[in-house]
């Protein structure tokens, strides 16, 4: 039996929102990675560090897990993107955490999907994952990713129901 946890970071409370969301709607387990020295100021003062953090790789310690990743085969990841990759505390959580074998799915917090991109691809060429894949991307977007990065995604997850057979989108991805 696949079994599944939810973890997250979040400074702001909107990747908690959506991974509490999750949760509530799944009923998985779900867990917070914290720093142990928690972010304090003001918004822009937070931004200023994170930036500074970003850009010098820092890693921030982070308190145990409140679950074994051991016990579970998928974890779903709430990831917040700072200066176009993830926060540093997931950073951290990414190098002290073995997630060999494990399926990792994805909730990035942020627009820019080249960043989350991004920081996707440099996790499955360190071979921490085994496969990115995007949801109810339409076919410009597609596109557009496949020719502006490195590593394609293996699925495109879309929406369809009987009100909803996204026919010209199926077709179109038939020729990608």
């Amino acid at each position: 039996m696949d079994k599944k946890l939810i973890v997250y970071y979040s400074y702001t409370n909107n990747t908690k929102k959506v991974a509490e969301k999750i949760q509530k709607a799944t009923g998985l387990d779900i867990c917070e990675i914290e720093t142990v020295k928690p972010y304090t100021g003001d918004y822009n003062s937070v931004v200023d560090r994170g930036k500074q953090e970003v850009d010098s790789g820092y890693k921030p310690a982070i308190k145990p897990l409140s679950a074994n990743l051991e016990d579970y085969d998928t974890i779903i990841l709430g990831i917040p993107v700072w200066w176009y990759t993830y926060a540093p505390a997931v950073v951290t959580f990414l190098s002290e955490y073995d997630l060999s074998g494990k399926t990792i799915i994805s909730s990035v917090s942020y627009p820019y999907y080249y960043g989350s991109w991004r920081a996707m691809e440099e996790l499955y060429k360190e071979g921490k994952i085994k496969a990115i894949r995007v949801c109810n991307f339409l076919q410009d977007r597609l596109v557009d990713l496949i020719l502006n990065n490195s590593v394609v995604p293996v699925v495109d997850q879309i929406e369809l129901h009987p009100f909803c057979q996204q026919k010209k989108l199926r077709k179109a991805m038939e020729k990608i």
